[in-house]
């Protein structure tokens, strides 16, 4: 692929509006040792992605520009570097890209082998674009952090799910039954029937008085609250959660990082928990896998054109979408 040229959607500088989205052609780029030149099929936006060129996590995630946005994607390998084994040229993959790179937002893209999965025909590119970033924070946030098993062994666990109906959070609801769980979930009033079609088994209006509450309408304390919305303060949450409850909060500010310290200071037994997503190769095959099997579906709010990235953006920022936005070249 030396000398051609792609189309691709970059960032000058920081900025992360709509209008510092730039459309330009550049180099296709080539896999150095260990990676592979992925074609691709279609690309999930993820709000960090955003966050990033908003610089918000600019003093741990310093970028360098230009930038190409964009992590999860799906894609065909059309060549691979020095000492790849796992996948060749023709295969169909599933890749999570470095933050520190980005390269989503383009036509071709280069994925590290050991975050490049093989993706069957029964799972299509726009499913498998969904998973890396969403679904392994899910799986993370509820078997490292809460400790669920998902083969359905382990005591009952209560389980609330902030901002179900969100990339995150309809992931972590489908996990969760997989699991011994009662899954009490919070949504906007137009989600609720999704939501409980995910199989949670009690669902709250975040907008109704139960719902700023976070009380479970049977009335269950919560061994463990996966949150994945933003502005709930601890003094919420405390309440509701049993003697050794933890919050896992997958977007800590520094409000909640202090309640972490300090909850640790105290011997507290309940406890936050600030999730940092570590992907690991064999959690996202597990996750494929799961998608194939037909025990984790991926729900598509939109679509759209990488031509018309703009739209996508824009969605992503207004964090109201119902699953995962997608962008296919």
């Amino acid at each position: 692929m030396a000398g051609k040229v792609m189309q691709a959607i970059r960032f000058e500088g920081y900025g992360g509006r709509v209008a510092d989205l730039k459309h330009a052609e550049v180099p296709v780029p080539g896999p150095k040792k260990d990676e592979v030149l992925l074609k691709l099929e279609a690309t999930s936006l993820n709000p960090v992605d955003w966050k990033i060129m908003k610089g918000v996590l600019r003093p741990i995630l310093p970028r360098k520009f230009p930038y190409i946005p964009g992590t999860d994607v799906a894609g065909e390998v059309v060549e691979v570097g020095p000492g790849v084994k796992s996948v060749g040229v023709g295969d169909k993959v599933v890749a999570m890209l470095s933050h520190a790179t980005g390269g989503g937002l383009a036509e071709f893209a280069v994925a590290q082998e050991s975050l490049t999965v093989k993706r069957p025909p029964e799972v299509s590119a726009a499913e498998g674009a969904a998973l890396p970033v969403a679904g392994l924070t899910a799986h993370q946030a509820l078997t490292k952090s809460a400790g669920i098993k998902l083969d359905g062994s382990g005591k009952t666990t209560n389980v609330l799910i902030t901002a179900a109906s969100g990339g995150v959070g309809h992931y972590a609801v489908q996990l969760a039954k997989l699991g011994n769980t009662h899954v009490t979930a919070t949504c906007g009033a137009r989600n609720i029937d999704f939501v409980k079609s995910l199989g949670a088994d009690e669902v709250l209006d975040y907008k109704t008085p139960d719902g700023v509450a976070l009380n479970s309408p049977s009335g269950k304390k919560y061994d463990a609250v996966i949150h994945c919305a933003t502005g709930i303060p601890w003094s919420t949450f405390e309440p509701n959660l049993s003697e050794r409850g933890k919050v896992i909060d997958i977007t800590p500010n520094a409000t909640a990082m202090l309640t972490f310290a300090l909850k640790k200071l105290t011997l507290s037994k309940k406890q936050l928990v600030p999730l940092l997503m570590i992907p690991k190769r064999e959690n996202l095959e597990y996750l494929v896998g799961l998608v194939k099997e037909g025990k984790l579906k991926t729900v598509v709010d939109s679509k759209h054109p990488l031509s018309n990235a703009e739209d996508a953006w824009s969605k992503s920022i207004d964090g109201h979408a119902t699953g995962k936005i997608i962008v296919e070249p």
